[in-house]
């Protein structure tokens, strides 16, 4: 209450001292008139995905090295033969087939990596049979017998 009557006294000094007439109201910002020279930009920016194909994350300056895809029979590799695989167990059920191939539990439509020299090779189980089990890779079949001792 006391701060209330300090800042009322105060105004009415400063009203006093100015001769009675209220504080200066702020002047408006000036607008533009035609003097004012127009800005052009000498260059401006945009982004366009579909024709820069550059990703906006990438550093600036910086080119991808092209990659060549070798796809095809003459770039699929050797052809693996079935002792590259082992084949120890093989569960036949009503619903389901399971079979034990070099050492991992796999069930039909599996894909697994192989590692045949220095590549890795995609191989996916195409079916699990009493006795055997048939492979693919790309258009090789590769039909494993079960190891027996």
């Amino acid at each position: 209450m006391k701060t209330r009557i300090a800042l009322m006294v105060l105004s009415v000094a400063t009203i006093v001292a100015r001769g009675g007439q209220a504080p200066p109201s702020p002047t408006p910002t000036e607008q533009p008139t035609a003097e004012t020279p127009k800005v052009t930009l000498k260059r401006t920016s945009t982004f366009n995905p579909a024709s820069a194909g550059r990703n906006p994350f990438w550093p600036i300056g910086y080119r991808p090295t092209a990659k060549v895809s070798k796809t095809g029979a003459e770039h699929s590799g050797p052809e693996i033969p079935d002792t590259a695989f082992s084949v120890t167990s093989i569960a036949l059920d009503a619903g389901t087939r399971f079979a034990i191939i070099n050492g991992k539990a796999m069930t039909e439509g599996q894909q697994f990596g192989l590692k045949f020299g220095s590549q890795i090779y995609q191989i996916t189980v195409k079916s699990i049979q009493d006795g055997q089990v048939i492979l693919s890779r790309r258009d090789q079949d590769i039909a494993v017998p079960l190891r027996r001792k």
